[in-house]
């Protein structure tokens, strides 16, 4: 069955992306233009399209508040968001506001295809160099929120010790530290995670992946 798409962009830009989805379905996919979000709320509740591209900026209603606006008029609708901004702050704007793809124009050409039937598919879309952008801002929080990146080299060595369930001994003659030494990371991770005795710790571990139960 043929896709619907309405277009929500420059007229000029909305041409190009009907050719472009035109020439690899074979068939009439584009059943609407609209150069400003108004227009494309209007001509998304006649033809009630499968996917709208909309631009991120678009006069009259922007394309975030489009996006949510139309989840709620034509709820079977599902969006991409056309945009030249890669940030994280618009990227995650867009999905919160329920848009199912995002793609930037300067991939939109190569992409367009793809984009459309994986959203129509139940698939989210990210441009290749957005989903980049938000795997590497998503390590990067996980990284600086984890109690596990708080840890330094040597707490960390001292943790995967305690969790093997070395000795104070063993340990300090495997990291070249005295016996002190040893103890007193001990004692720093049992601050910095907030855990009771040596139990805590291996629990911790446990959950962390750094040794299996």
């Amino acid at each position: 069955m043929p896709i619907g798409v309405l277009l929500a962009d420059d007229p000029d830009v909305g041409i190009s992306m009907q050719q472009r989805l035109e020439a690899v379905a074979k068939h009439r996919m584009v059943v609407g233009h609209a150069s400003n979000g108004r227009e494309a709320l209007r001509q998304a509740a006649v033809s009630a399209p499968d996917v709208a591209i909309v631009d991120i900026v678009m006069p009259e209603l922007d394309g975030i508040e489009l996006t949510r606006q139309l989840r709620r008029a034509c709820p079977q609708t599902r969006v991409v968001i056309l945009s030249m901004y890669s940030t994280s702050e618009h990227i995650y704007r867009a999905l919160q506001a329920g848009a199912r793809g995002y793609l930037l124009k300067a991939s939109a050409g190569a992409e367009v295809v793809s984009a459309v039937r994986d959203v129509h598919a139940g698939r989210r879309y990210l441009s290749r160099t957005i989903a980049e952008t938000v795997v590497d801002d998503y390590l990067r929080d996980r990284h600086a929120n984890s109690p596990l990146g708080s840890l330094s080299r040597r707490e960390r060595q001292v943790l995967q010790g305690v969790a093997e369930g070395r000795t104070t001994t063993e340990m300090a003659r495997a990291l070249c530290l005295s016996p002190k030494t040893v103890d007193t990371y001990r004692s720093r991770l049992l601050h910095k995670l907030e855990v009771d005795g040596v139990a805590g710790l291996v629990r911790f571990a446990i959950e962390c992946g750094l040794t299996t139960p």
